[in-house]
């Protein structure tokens, strides 16, 4: 039962802190909140969610079944956030942490400083590793409507 489960994102229980994220009934009120419940997705394996909180016009171009994969094969092991910036401009932010996980007979690190931005009152993840080129004239790839040279092309 997942009520007296620990969150795997370290902040309580997981029926208090990234279900409710994870079941769409609430929103992530800043970053750092969003990145947490993104690695607790992973571990839970909800791919949908991690697919729905990546910047709006970057989902198509996730690899859905690669994303599963991991999660599934991945022994996550626990979540360090070493910093958190909110601060970087209005509508971003960034968060720098480590993600520990079992490969092996090892425990490993995938250390990451992901960015994130928020529109229309709800966070989104910038991801870096989508090979889509993207000019900077074009509307943002997170659905401001500014272009993406004035957005979050200085993120990515």
């Amino acid at each position: 039962m997942e009520n007296n489960q620990a969150c795997p994102c370290g902040g309580g229980y997981y029926q208090e802190c990234c279900l409710p994220l994870h079941e769409g009934k609430v929103y992530a009120e800043n970053a750092q909140q969003l990145m947490r419940s993104r690695y607790s997705a992973f571990v839970k394996q909800k791919v949908d969610y991690i697919v729905k909180t990546t910047a709006k016009n970057q989902q198509h171009a996730l690899d859905i079944s690669a994303l599963m994969a991991w999660s599934k094969t991945t022994e996550w092991k626990a979540l360090e956030v070493l910093n958190y910036r909110d601060n970087l401009d209005k509508n971003h932010a960034s968060v720098e942490f480590k993600a520990y996980y079992w490969l092996e007979g090892e425990t490993c690190a995938h250390y990451e400083n992901s960015f994130f931005v928020k529109h229309l009152d709800q966070w989104y993840f910038l991801d870096p590793t989508l090979e889509e080129k993207y000019t900077m004239k074009q509307t943002c790839i997170c659905g401001s409507n500014k272009k993406f040279k004035l957005c979050c092309a200085k993120y990515l």
